[in-house]
C-alpha cells in the first residue's frame, strides 16, 4: 500500500505532530543519536503508549502497520508498542519478524516488549535463536533483550548464556546489550554466570562493561561487588 494512498498514516501522523514537545524532541535527538533529527517529532512515551492503545482498537490499523518502514520515530515508536499490546501470540510474532528489519534504534528496539510473549516463552525459544544470529545490529539486540527479559528467572538454563557469550560485534548497542544480559544474569544466576567472567569469555571492552553494570546493581552483594571488580582487565576492545 502506498502511503500517498494511505489517509490512516496521515491521520496518525498529523496527531503526533498535534502532541509534539520541543523541548521533548530535543533531548531525543541527544540521546538517540543514530536517528535522523528530520524524522523526530518529539511525542512523549506516555502520549505514544497511551496512543498507541487508541489505535489498537481500530479495526484499519493494519493499514499502518502495513506500511514499512515509517517516516518518523515516533511512528516506529508508535508501531512498537502496538505490537507489545497485541494478544494474539501468532500473529504477534509475524509482526514482529516483519517490523524488526525496520528498526533502527535502541529505544524502538528496547521499548518493543511484547507482553504476550510471557505466555509462550518456550515456544520463543527458536525465535530469539534466528534473531542473536541476524546481520542486522537491532534484530541482535531484541533477541538478546527477549531472552535477558524471559529466561534468567524460572525459565533459566545454562545453555542460554552460550548463545550470548559466542556473539561478536562492532556495533556498540549490540555490546551494550550483551553486557546488560550478563550483568543482569549476575545478579539474577550468579553462580551459574560467573565463570563467564572468571574465564574472560566476553571481548574485552563487553567483560568490563559486564562488571561495570552489575557493580552498579542492588541485587549484587558487597563481597560479590569486590570479587568482580578484581576482574577487570586493564585494556578494553
Amino acid at each position: 500500500m502506498k502511503k500517498k494512498e494511505n489517509t490512516l498514516v496521515k491521520e496518525i501522523q498529523a496527531e503526533l505532530f498535534r502532541r509534539q514537545d520541543i523541548k521533548y524532541r530535543e533531548l531525543q535527538i541527544r540521546t538517540i543519536p543514530s536517528v535522523p533529527e528530520e524524522s523526530m517529532i518529539g511525542v512523549r512515551t506516555p502520549e505514544l503508549r497511551a496512543y498507541a492503545k487508541e489505535l489498537s482498537k481500530r479495526e484499519d490499523i493494519e493499514d499502518f502497520l502495513d506500511v514499512l518502514p515509517h517516516d518518523y520515530f515516533d511512528e516506529n515508536q508508535l508501531h512498537a508498542f502496538i505490537l507489545s499490546g497485541m494478544k494474539d501470540y501468532d500473529r504477534c510474532l509475524a509482526e514482529v519478524e516483519r517490523f524488526l528489519p525496520y528498526v533502527d534504534n535502541w529505544a524502538t528496539c528496547d521499548q518493543m516488549s511484547p507482553k504476550v510473549f510471557k505466555k509462550h516463552r518456550q515456544e520463543l525459544t527458536d525465535s530469539i535463536q534466528n534473531w542473536i544470529r541476524s546481520e542486522k545490529p537491532y534484530t541482535i539486540r531484541f533477541g538478546v533483550g527477549m531472552l535477558m527479559e524471559h529466561f534468567l528467572d524460572e525459565d533459566f538454563d545454562p545453555v542460554y548464556p552460550e548463545w550470548v557469550v559466542g556473539l561478536r560485534s562492532e556495533e556498540y548497542y549490540v555490546n551494550m546489550m550483551i553486557a546488560w544480559y550478563f550483568a543482569t544474569a549476575l545478579a539474577k544466576q550468579y553462580e551459574a554466570v560467573l565463570p563467564y567472567i572468571e574465564e574472560h569469555r566476553l571481548a574485552a571492552w563487553t567483560h568490563n562493561k559486564t562488571i561495570q553494570k552489575a557493580v552498579e546493581s542492588y541485587r549484587i552483594t558487597p563481597e560479590q561487588k569486590e570479587y568482580l571488580r578484581s576482574l577487570k582487565v586493564k585494556r578494553g576492545k
